[in-house]
Formats: C-alpha cells, structure tokens, sequence
C-alpha cells in the first residue's frame, strides 16, 4: 500500500438539479481531516472503483431527501481498500479488499463503519454491481415478486446494470425470461445470459409482441424504464400478475424531473394483478442473506456480472460515466475507476 496522500478529492453537490455535471464540483480535502474524523469503530477506505447509478441523479434532484440543501457528497457504491482503521477495529482489517454501499461513495478516500464493509477476496471490478444493483434484483423478486418456478418473466431494460442480474436470477429460478434493450450487442449479451426471448425495441414493435406471443400474459415484470413502457407492461400482465416498479429512466433527465405513471385501478381488479413500488433501503434486514447467495453465485460461475468501465482512472470521469448511463448506451454496470490502469492490483 502506498503511503497516506496530504489531501484528496471527492464530489459534492453544489446545487439541486438532474444534470450531474452542471450541479456537482470536485473539491479538495485535507487527508488529516479525515483522520480526525475517524471513530474507533471506523475505517478508512482508499477506493478503487465507484459504481454508478440511475439513483445519483435522483439524489442531486432531491427526490431522495426533500429538503436537503447543498453542498452535499454524492456517490452510492465504492470498491477499495482498507488503509486505516480505528481503534476498537481488528488490525488485520488494514490491506484487505471490501464493497460498501453508503453516502458519499464519490470520494478517493472514505470513512466506513467497520460492520458496513462487504469482505470480497480481491478488487475485482465486478463485485462493485452487487450493493445496489445486484440485492435490487434478488431482493425485489422474492419479497415483491413472490417469484416461483415455471413462471413468465419480463425484464425491461434487461442489458444494464441491475436489469442483467433479474434476468439471470429469473433463468435460474428455473423460469421463461423476456428481456427488452435497445442494439444488436445487447441482444447478444442477454440471450448469452439466458433470455428465452429479446426484444429490440429499436427494431420490434414490443407492444406487438407481447401481445402476439405471449397472450396469456405475463407473471412478472421486472420494470425500470417507466413512461410508456410502464403502460405496455400493465397492459401485458397475466391474472395475478405482478409488475415491480424498481425505476423511472426515462422520466429521470427530463426538464419537469422524475414523473410517474397514472395507473387505472381498474386493471387491477378486473385480474387481480398487482404493481408494487421497490426502494431498497427498506429492505437493509435482507442484505446479508441475499449478498451471501449473490456472491456464491459468483464464484460457482453461475452468475455473470457484464461491466462497463468508463475513463481510465480519475475522479473527473464520474460525471462522464452518469451522462453514459443516463444516454442508454451502456452493457451491464456501469463502473469508474478511480486509479489508473497501471496502479490497479
């Protein structure tokens, strides 16, 4: 490890507003500040990587906290090391490789409570798309979705970063999977992943065919895009069905910020289906379970986590890797390295 650095950057909100670059700054801080601040149950967290989420925007917005008044850090998920611990923390804890999903996930360095590190057994970029992405899927699906076997499941937006953990989880539950994305490449990546049927809505009429192949309807939908789409999954819900709404990308850069959808209870009651709002941290009783079995996942090769590194290894490159994913282009998580290519372990 190298030695402590006299100061580092971090990424605060300097304004209330959807557009991340325009409303955040880097600003510089005192290293010794942080050591300061450190309590004996704390760490200090040198980090690797950031995961980026359609969250941070929400969260410049003020959608997240009513209220809240700038200047505010920024940042949900960091991957790193551990470089200095507090005193009631065991020593061995130093040098060793952790995930943390927490405030302020957009700095070089940052304090953690010991009990909220995540252990990985190394730096692997991919363990970054669990915290958020990967508990979203596995958490929604068992408490929201009730999913069982046999079923028909609809992931839309199923190429990005959380969308690509409801499609494995759902083929794995022993389930038909459809999945929705917008280019050839991400076709590719999800039938690889396991979907029974992708739809490129680029080049599909989705609304058609649901309709067309899927009459019946179907059991779950797994929905993050919201707008018209959200309308389309409604429509093409099964007798008790059940649409888990776990976002709203299309409405999150829009002029008159996040908006939801008029929802017609009527077709609601007349097949008993149910549509059902998903936050995550209101489920934090369930992280260590299903981290446990995501992880397991992993390292039994039966999950696939697809990454999408934006910039080559600086802070400046958040605001680069917000815009990629707010743009619809990315495959998989959308993940910032924050050191370059030749310090990374």
């Amino acid at each position: 490890m190298s030695s402590a650095p006299t100061t580092f950057r971090k990424i605060q909100a300097v304004a209330i507003g959807n557009d991340f670059e325009r409303v955040t700054d880097i600003i510089t801080v005192n290293y010794s500040d942080l050591l300061q601040q450190l309590k004996p149950h704390q760490v200090i967290l040198k980090v690797f990587y950031v995961g980026i989420n359609a969250s941070d925007v929400n969260y410049t917005n003020g959608k997240y906290t009513p209220g809240v008044k700038p200047p505010f850090d920024t940042g949900f998920e960091a991957l790193g090391q551990v470089v200095h611990a507090g005193s009631k923390v065991p020593k061995d804890k130093v040098g060793s490789f952790a995930i943390v999903s927490q405030y302020s996930a957009f700095s070089e360095y940052l304090i953690v409570s010991a009990k909220g590190l995540i252990p990985v057994p190394n730096p692997k970029p991919e363990y970054i798309g669990l915290p958020a992405s990967g508990l979203t899927a596995s958490i929604s699906l068992a408490e929201k979705g009730q999913m069982k076997s046999g079923e028909t499941v609809l992931v839309t937006a199923a190429a990005g970063g959380t969308g690509q953990f409801a499609v494995q989880l759902a083929k794995l539950a022993g389930n038909h999977v459809i999945g929705t994305c917008s280019s050839d490449d991400k076709v590719d990546m999800l039938k690889r992943m396991g979907c029974d049927r992708v739809i490129n809505y680029k080049k599909e009429d989705f609304k058609k065919v649901l309709k067309d192949e899927y009459p019946r309807g179907v059991d779950i939908v797994f929905e993050s895009v919201g707008g018209e789409f959200f309308d389309i999954c409604l429509n093409s819900l099964a007798t008790k069905g059940r649409l888990i709404v776990i976002g709203m990308a299309s409405t999150y850069s829009s002029a008159s910020g996040m908006q939801g959808n008029d929802l017609n209870t009527i077709k609601l009651l007349g097949r008993s289906r149910a549509v059902t709002g998903f936050f995550l941290p209101d489920y934090a009783d369930q992280f260590g379970k299903h981290l446990q079995q995501l992880i397991a996942l992993m390292a039994q090769r039966k999950l696939e986590v697809e990454i999408d590194l934006v910039g080559e290894g600086d802070i400046q490159q958040i605001a680069k890797g917000v815009a990629h994913l707010q743009s619809g282009k990315n495959k998989g998580k959308v993940i910032v390295p924050l050191l370059p290519p030749s310090s990374r372990l």
